[in-house]
């Protein structure tokens, strides 16, 4: 008995141990994740570049995501970018690359609301506070003189949220595509502001790379950077846009339709205008104290 029991600890340790080499990091394989949204589209150009593989990576939510990316279990994210600014303000090594896209946020409300001094009182979901959503949120209340303190805010997954007007557990939110435009062609939402009226070129999600994965394999990555970019002017073609979207989201083509008409993806690059602006709401809304530098976050 005790030959036998041996045999198979020394079976087992030998699995393991082979699992594990099977899983060494292979240089000229590259890992981003991502959440399925239009705000990751361009991911979707990236299978292959210059002889360097892309796997994307699928996750549920952004905090596993966030992990993911901070812990190295993955290379690069297409992620909120407040969320990784936060990450950086706090010791992580992440380095932002390019946009995900410009704009392409709507405030959703129900139908009753008419402006949004009608929020007052009201339960409001963003997927998470560190979020352009969440500043888009406090820019359409100071249009109507209130404040955040006026309204219920709740945190909820982006797939949640048409559902959760519809049933009235919420009355209006403000998420990445396409859950926006479900919820308006679902019947029970309708567009209070699209992002470009709250604020124009806004900034929402980034590509991040994490920073020893960038040392470990820069030239790999240098080559995903440029690929991604030249990725955006050919989503700027909305059949073309329509035609990823459809690989990557579980959405009807009338969805997937009025949400891309929100957003662009003509220009990718991080521009020291547009990051200064945005550190400066993230203060303002009290979201993070101390963001990091242009010069420190973005390459």
């Amino acid at each position: 008995m005790r030959y036998t029991f041996n045999n198979i600890i020394c079976c087992v340790a030998l699995a393991l141990l082979f699992a594990s080499c099977g899983k060494k990091s292979d240089p000229n394989t590259v890992r981003i994740a991502y959440l399925p949204i239009t705000h990751a589209l361009p991911l979707t150009e990236l299978k292959s570049v210059d002889g360097v593989k892309v796997e994307l990576v699928k996750y549920g939510s952004w905090p596993e995501l966030l992990d993911a990316l901070n812990t190295g279990r993955v290379d690069g994210a297409s992620v909120l970018i407040e969320l990784a600014m936060k990450a950086k303000a706090q010791g992580i090594g992440l380095t932002a690359v390019a946009l995900g896209h410009t704009d392409g946020n709507v405030i959703v409300v129900e139908q009753g609301i008419g402006s949004a001094k009608d929020l007052k009182g009201k339960t409001f979901a963003i997927p998470h506070r560190a979020s352009s959503h969440h500043i888009l949120l406090q820019e359409a209340l100071a249009k109507a003189g209130l404040t955040i303190n006026d309204v219920n805010v709740v945190e909820m997954a982006p797939p949640e949220m048409p559902s959760a007007l519809a049933n009235g557990q919420i009355s209006g939110y403000c998420v990445a595509e396409p859950f926006g435009a479900a919820g308006i062609l679902g019947g029970k939402g309708k567009v209070l502001y699209r992002s470009d009226e709250l604020w124009q070129g806004s900034i929402c999600c980034g590509l991040v790379l994490n920073d020893r994965a960038y040392l470990a394999k820069k030239s790999q990555l240098d080559k995903v950077i440029a690929a991604y970019k030249a990725a955006g002017k050919h989503l700027d073609d909305k059949e073309v846009a329509l035609s990823k979207a459809k690989e990557m989201l579980s959405q009807k083509d009338e969805v997937l339709r009025l949400s891309l008409e929100w957003i662009s993806y003509s220009e990718l690059d991080i521009t020291k205008t547009a990051y200064d602006d945005l550190a400066q709401k993230v203060r303002k809304y009290g979201i993070i104290d101390n963001p990091p530098t242009f010069e420190e976050f973005v390459k």
